[in-house]
């Protein structure tokens, strides 16, 4: 008998669960295989977590990507190879393999368009895939962030019909919303409480217990697919609308010519003031999210004012700053055209080689349309994809001297250079707009702005 033949051999008897072995009993034992549908920053650390328990296919439609994990190396940088070692794990891009899978997870992006609204082209891809590969007894755990209904509007009737099998008949659906944080070394998956829920008693119960695994801190059990679904949402809502009231307070206050970190220090004494800072409001959580629970407010007649206005106040805030910066420089006499301005970080957190929805790639793009000479460097983010993404072209560091610095990503670099490197970099009239408000006290030989 082939090897080839033991093989498929062994992957048929996989499919078939002992009818007294619950899913979770399955994999546990590994007579049924996970599959991890995504694999990015959500899913690829998800997918080696659960590898130190359970028997793991990881899916993942990029091929160059997938190559790169079969070599022990995360694409996006976030993990070491070392998180590679001792795990029952297999990487296909191929994706007719899911077949193998009786429990899946989908953790798959789910962005924007350019009007604001959700995209979920790459989410109904994905289900597809899984459709096509559903059997009798399945389950399908969505991770991607979506509007509360989207699991059992837009994915369930696209697993029914590819599959020909029925929902909480033939298979079970769950919704355990993502809380990976990207860059925390600290926050790790295992040690943030999990959101889960399921189509029914049962799959609550599995679900539950095949994420309990892994997940150290504990589970909450959503009582449904919409609570949890909505509870991510709130969760970047919330403090969208937060970081939103801090920029408009920077606003007013600099108009009274107060430093806003200082109202906010004083404010902060009080044991119930909330920790919020003025900001970019960027990436692909905080920035997008709540866009889709105001698709979903306004399909169903209601009209979000206060979220949608402070996704307003979030989104306009690149332009505001490249405003004061514009206006900074005519104050000075300098033509703007012929100013030289340095933008330090483009990626839209710190430490994080995650360039979507860069608030501070936007700041560059409005410096551009005013002067000819911005310089944009950042050792975290890729020169290829910022090219690719937004036109803009990084240099691999700063060049003589300018008349504006951005510290426009807190990058820990950025954090512990001394107040002599940043001058030293500036004309003699040059200033530096701080975004993050990182050089406070810092830098006092030369003119000095945050938000």
């Amino acid at each position: 008998m082939s090897m080839l033949t033991t093989e498929k051999q062994s992957k048929n008897q996989k499919q078939i669960v002992n009818a007294n072995e619950s899913i979770f009993e399955a994999l546990k034992n590994k007579t049924a295989d996970l599959a991890v549908v995504g694999l990015g920053y959500v899913g690829l650390p998800v997918a080696l977590e659960f590898a130190r328990h359970f028997s793991v296919l990881g899916f993942d439609i990029n091929q160059q990507r997938v190559e790169m994990m079969n070599n022990s190396q995360d694409p996006s940088d976030e993990l070491e190879s070392s998180a590679f070692e001792n795990k029952d794990i297999r990487f296909t891009w191929e994706a007719e393999k899911l077949a193998e899978a009786k429990f899946f997870v989908v953790a798959v992006p789910t962005p924007i368009d350019k009007q604001n609204q959700p995209d979920l082209r790459i989410l109904k891809s994905a289900t597809t895939s899984v459709a096509k590969a559903l059997k009798k007894g399945d389950y399908v755990v969505f991770e991607s962030t979506v509007y509360p209904g989207c699991t059992e509007e837009v994915c369930v009737p696209i697993l029914e019909q590819l599959s020909g099998l029925q929902y909480n008949v033939d298979f079970k659906v769950g919704y355990s919303p993502e809380r990976i944080n990207p860059g925390d070394k600290t926050n790790t998956i295992d040690k943030i409480i999990k959101i889960v829920s399921g189509s029914d008693d049962e799959a609550l119960e599995n679900v539950a217990n095949v994420y309990d695994t892994i997940i150290t801190a504990g589970i909450h059990r959503a009582p449904s697919l919409k609570v949890a679904e909505a509870a991510k949402i709130v969760e970047n809502t919330q403090r969208d609308v937060n970081i939103a009231l801090m920029n408009e307070l920077s606003m007013i206050f600099e108009k009274m010519g107060v430093n806003t970190y200082e109202v906010l220090e004083a404010a902060g004494t009080k044991w119930n003031f909330l920790n919020f800072y003025p900001g970019l409001v960027g990436g692909h959580c905080i920035g997008v999210d709540p866009y889709y629970l105001i698709n979903k407010a306004i399909r169903i007649g209601h009209n979000p004012i206060l979220i949608s206005a402070g996704r307003s106040v979030n989104d306009g805030m690149p332009a505001k700053i490249a405003n004061k910066i514009i206006n900074e420089l005519k104050t000075r006499g300098q033509k703007v055209s012929n100013a030289r301005i340095l933008v330090m970080g483009a990626t839209f957190k710190e430490n994080v080689t995650d360039i979507r929805n860069s608030k501070a790639a936007d700041i560059v793009l409005e410096l551009q349309k005013s002067c000819n000479d911005v310089t944009v460097v950042d050792s975290w983010a890729d020169a290829g994809e910022m090219k690719d993404h937004y036109g803009i072209e990084m240099s691999e560091a700063a060049t003589g001297i300018y008349d504006a610095i951005v510290v426009a990503v807190s990058h820990e670099t950025y954090v512990n250079m001394d107040a002599d490197q940043f001058v030293n970099m500036m004309t003699e009239d040059g200033f530096v707009m701080d975004v993050k408000g990182i050089l406070k006290n810092k830098i006092e030989a030369k003119d000095y702005f945050s938000l």
